[in-house]
């Protein structure tokens, strides 16, 4: 966005919340027209192939119930079971795949007494412990479903081996078709689960900006690993998909993310894609070379100081995203424009020291919105998340958070 596109931003923002009787900070607002924009950008990019929802990266039921809604976009990819049981049984989704393994033994045994959750969720599994735990859980349950068959899927890695080097997420320890056909072979002779899924997650492509401005050699560098991890990933998918069509018949193959749309679609072996961050954009979102979103997630805190003529102070707003520390992971001050956190004080927790050409014109009580470094993040920060349609605040929905759930 340009400047002055930002300051319109900033207008925008600050007169819709302002309307509001009570408007309480941190102010989290979503602009549902970008919001919308990118859910279409996604499902072209898809060409066809469905996308399921990264609850992660939203964390907001009534946001996850609007993708849903939309042409191209089918199930929930969950990151807890305690998440997946609640959003089967409020009606959110009857189709939750969790992206992660799980440990819970109170969830399962929910799970496992629960014919409706059996039917709608999909475990994911990478080691024959997972499926030892669940075991362990329903040899000591009494409340286990007549039918407690179990959906699982498989992670395999994705990530791209050169030479000693791993490049990508240190997820499952499957990487070789032998070791995932083994392990497929497990699962399918285990009484009580049935094999569904698999899940290849190329976060080394679909999460790593390509085109950072002032940073040439390195988006080259970028670009040129995520090529050859997509060429090794696809010849390694092709192979074990021929393999375990041998064994059983899979309902889905879940790949990708936001920033990898386009080259997972093209792999034959995936029936389904992965996306949530390219809903809301993040600001780790905002340098891809494949695609131009809109920023769809802001928060507003307001200028509470004025140390001095060049410095304005806003009320807290220091929401570090994880990940590795660095200054990518802090909260970017975005509009009005022309603004800057200090190298001393950095996001602060109950306020932030503001600098820059743009602090001179703010006053006490002015609004600066500021976005957030990931997606989904954002939500554990508030327990409403308003919605902009145009000009206007047209609803006030809760977070996870506010509706007193914490996974």
């Amino acid at each position: 966005m340009t400047d002055s596109e930002r300051a319109a931003l900033a207008r925008q923002l600050s007169a819709a919340v302002d309307a509001l009787d009570d408007p309480a900070t941190p102010m989290v607002v979503v602009d549902l027209d970008a919001f919308d924009a990118n859910a279409a950008d996604l499902v072209r990019r898809a060409g066809g192939t469905p996308i399921r929802v990264a609850s992660k990266s939203l964390r907001v039921p009534d946001l996850l119930r609007r993708a849903l809604a939309r042409p191209g976009f089918a199930g929930v990819l969950g990151y807890a079971l305690r998440e997946a049981l609640w959003l089967v049984s409020h009606g959110v989704s009857r189709d939750v795949v969790l992206a992660y393994p799980t440990t819970d033994r109170g969830a399962l045994r929910r799970l496992l007494a629960d014919p409706e959750a059996l039917a709608a969720v999909t475990l994911m599994v990478d080691d024959p412990a997972h499926l030892d735990l669940v075991d362990s859980v329903r040899d000591g349950s009494a409340a286990t479903s007549g039918a407690s068959e179990v959906r699982v899927a498989i992670d395999i890695d994705a990530g791209l081996r050169w030479g000693r080097s791993h490049v990508g997420p240190k997820r499952s320890p499957l990487h070789d078709p032998g070791e995932v056909l083994a392990f497929a072979r497990e699962v399918v002779a285990r009484p009580g689960f049935r094999l569904v899924g698999v899940m290849t997650y190329e976060g080394q492509v679909a999460g790593v900006q390509d085109q950072v401005p002032h940073q040439k050699a390195r988006s080259a560098v970028v670009r040129r690993l995520k090529s050859a991890s997509m060429a090794q990933l696809a010849e390694r998918r092709g192979r074990i998909a021929a393999e375990l069509r041998e064994l059983v018949e899979l309902e889905f193959w879940n790949g990708g993310g936001s920033g990898s749309i386009e080259a997972t679609a093209a792999d034959a072996a995936v029936t389904e894609l992965a996306a949530g961050s390219g809903l809301l954009v993040p600001t780790l979102f905002d340098h891809y070379r494949s695609f131009r979103p809109r920023p769809a997630a802001f928060y507003g805190v307001p200028v509470v100081r004025r140390p001095t003529e060049e410095i304005a102070t806003v009320a807290g707003g220091g929401f570090l995203a994880s990940g590795p520390a660095g200054k990518d992971r802090a909260p970017t001050p975005w509009a009005p424009p022309g603004l800057h956190l200090t190298g001393l004080e950095g996001a602060g927790e109950v306020q932030t020291p503001l600098t820059g050409p743009g602090a001179a014109d703010l006053r006490i009580g002015d609004w600066v919105w500021f976005r957030h470094a990931k997606s989904g993040e954002l939500a554990e920060h508030t327990n409403l998340v308003h919605l902009l349609e145009g000009a206007l605040v047209t609803g006030s929905v809760p977070s996870y958070r506010g509706l007193g759930c914490a996974w």
